[in-house]
This record gives structure tokens, C-alpha cells and sequence, in this order.
């Protein structure tokens, strides 16, 4: 693991990772201009590709990051990265965060109760049947014959938890190290799994990291930190029928189904079906209570509800590398010391 004894920073701090197409950098400065409405003393690592530092400094961008750390090459993955956390400890207790994320409130108690643990991810204690699954009908073919319960048999695991790997919470290198290296002895045993390759999934190019995840947290009895949480949740998906919000989500309020079955449904494409399984559904008490909250942060994960924030990335980034200088670039300088590298 990477040491950093030169660093002097705050014990608690966030830490993005970019590569690839320069899209992505812009995704994380969009995330960290929303960080900064709400938490303004906490420091920011990123650690990325020497293309985006250069970018990053053509722009003059490079202060916005108290510490900019370079990316090893064989970690410019999605696996890559998030299997190897434990080599980006960077601050004492390091919360590592998706670029497609929008804050919407002030992280202080999210960050007071990350604290009881030393290893944690966002997820569900039960993973659903589409979990590293088939999305379609070809998941019922698992279920049939029960393949999710073979999998955890085969490898002597009583439970499977729904990892999101969104928000991963770090303060312990040894745990992550543990949780890390088991979850790519399970990546590398995929054949005797009933888990497919996300690669499978339209729009998506790279393989996904969490049920691997999850199986070693489960070997190692490492909880997850629970996703949904009504008014405390971490994180909610964005979903436009149920999330009100402005163009730069400064206001942002999600509709939360206190059931989980019934809220479990806001991913189906087709409003139609969403609506017809969820009012059939409702038909029992209490399956149709919901309530209005602002979540921590808004993720993107769902290929298709991904535009608004693509615009809202694009629109920030303009302001930030137009001609003048903005005061949205003035303000979030205006914290800044310089950027460490370590």
C-alpha cells in the first residue's frame, strides 16, 4: 500500500478518481462545485491520469484540489480503482465518491456516523435477484434454478448483500486491504458464479466492481452502510417522476416510498409498467406511504436518467474555463492554500 507520510491534512477527506475521456473530469468538478455549497473546510483529493492533471492546469483548475495524486495505469478501471482503494488512503478517514454524484445538504452527520465504521459501502443487507444479474426476463431462468443460492453455497457464504459502491467509506488500510484482495479472488472465479459481465448492459464498457464486493464483505463480515435511510438516506438514484429539483439541483427533493418492494420499482423504464405494478401493488396499507426528502447526494447510476447532470456538468464546466472569470471559480478558490502532491 501507498504511504503518504508528508501529508498534512485534515483527518477526514473526499477522494475522486478520474481517467479516460476528459468527460469524466468535467463530471468531478461538477460534483465538487455541489460539495462546496455545503462543506467548504473538509479537504478534496483526486487521483487521476497524467492527461487530466495537464488539463486540469490549462485550465487553472489544478487549485481547486487540496492533493492530486497520480493514478497507477493498471487502476484506470472501474475494478481497477475500486479494488484497490486501499492504496488511496489519503486521509485518515477517506470517503471515495462516483463523479456522477450531486450534494444536497450539509455531509457533517453522514460523515459522524461513517465514523463507527472502518470499512463500509453503501448497499442493502439483501441483494435482489437482478444484483450482477440479468435485467431482463433471463434473470427468472436464475431464479428457477436458484443460482444465487448455489453461488453462495459453492463458497460457503449464508448471506449476499446489495453493494453500491457509489460511496465507499475507508479509515482502516487493513480492512480495506482484506476486503479488496477478496474481492478480486472472487472477480477472477466469475465462472463459478452465477454473476455476468455488466459489459452486457447497454452503454456500459467496463466491468462492475460490487457483487465481487459484496461477496467479500460477506466473507469478512463487513457491513454495509444502509442505502435507504428515508430522511437520513446517503444517497438516492436519480429518477426525474420522483426527484423535484432546479437546473443546478441547489434545490433538490426526492419522493421515497417507505416500502421497499414498492420502491424498488422506480428503475423500470417504461413509466407505464412502473405505474400499473406500482398501483397494484399499493393496493395493500401502507404500500403506497411515501415521504418527500433531500437525500446527502444525487447519484446518476441509471444509464438512461444520466442527462440532467450531463447538463449540469457541461453548464458548469463553460463557466468555469470561459473567457472571464466567474465568481463561481472566485468562490471556490477562495479557500484554497495550493494544491499538495504527494
Amino acid at each position: 500500500m501507498k504511504k503518504f507520510p508528508n501529508r498534512h491534512l485534515d483527518p477526514e477527506g473526499y477522494v475522486y478518481v478520474s481517467y479516460g475521456h476528459p468527460k469524466y473530469l468535467e463530471h468531478v468538478i461538477a460534483s465538487i462545485v455541489s460539495l462546496r455549497r455545503y462543506d467548504k473546510d473538509r479537504p478534496v483529493a483526486l487521483v487521476c491520469e497524467d492527461k487530466h492533471r495537464s488539463l486540469l492546469e490549462e485550465h487553472g483548475l489544478d487549485h481547486l484540489f487540496d492533493v492530486i495524486f497520480k493514478l497507477d495505469d493498471d487502476h484506470a478501471s472501474i475494478v481497477g480503482f475500486k479494488h484497490n482503494t486501499h492504496h488511496y488512503l489519503i486521509f485518515e478517514k477517506n470517503l471515495f465518491l462516483d463523479s456522477d454524484i450531486v450534494w444536497c445538504k450539509d455531509p457533517d452527520p453522514l460523515w459522524r456516523s461513517f465514523s463507527a465504521y472502518d470499512f463500509t459501502i453503501t448497499g442493502n443487507l439483501i441483494s435482489d435477484n437482478f444484483f450482477g444479474a440479468p435485467k431482463g426476463l433471463g434473470v427468472l431462468k436464475d431464479i428457477i434454478l436458484r443460482r444465487r443460492k448455489r453461488t453462495l453455497k459453492r463458497f460457503d457464504l449464508t448471506y449476499l448483500s446489495r453493494v453500491q459502491s457509489g460511496m465507499i467509506y475507508a479509515s482502516s488500510p487493513k480492512v480495506a486491504k482484506k476486503v479488496n484482495e477478496g474481492a478480486s479472488e472472487f472477480l477472477s472465479k466469475k465462472h463459478l458464479t452465477h454473476f455476468q459481465s455488466r459489459k452486457m448492459e447497454k452503454g456500459r464498457s467496463m466491468e462492475s466492481c460490487e457483487w465481487s464486493l459484496a461477496m467479500s464483505m460477506s466473507r469478512n463480515n463487513i457491513p454495509v452502510y444502509p442505502w435507504l435511510q428515508g430522511h437520513t438516506s446517503p444517497q438516492l438514484d436519480y429518477i426525474s417522476d420522483f426527484t423535484d429539483h432546479d437546473k443546478d439541483f441547489v434545490y433538490v427533493s426526492c419522493k421515497y416510498y417507505s416500502d421497499n418492494f414498492i420502491f424498488s420499482m422506480r428503475g423500470l423504464k417504461s413509466k407505464i409498467l412502473r405505474k400499473l405494478l406500482m398501483g397494484i401493488f399499493s393496493f395493500l396499507p401502507g404500500k403506497s406511504d411515501y415521504l418527500m426528502t433531500t437525500p446527502y447526494c444525487l447519484h446518476f447510476g441509471w444509464y438512461h436518467q444520466k442527462e440532467p447532470f450531463y447538463s449540469f456538468s457541461d453548464r458548469t464546466w463553460a463557466e468555469l474555463t470561459g473567457d472571464s472569470k466567474s465568481t463561481l471559480l472566485s468562490d471556490l478558490l477562495s479557500r484554497k492554500t495550493g494544491t499538495q502532491d504527494i
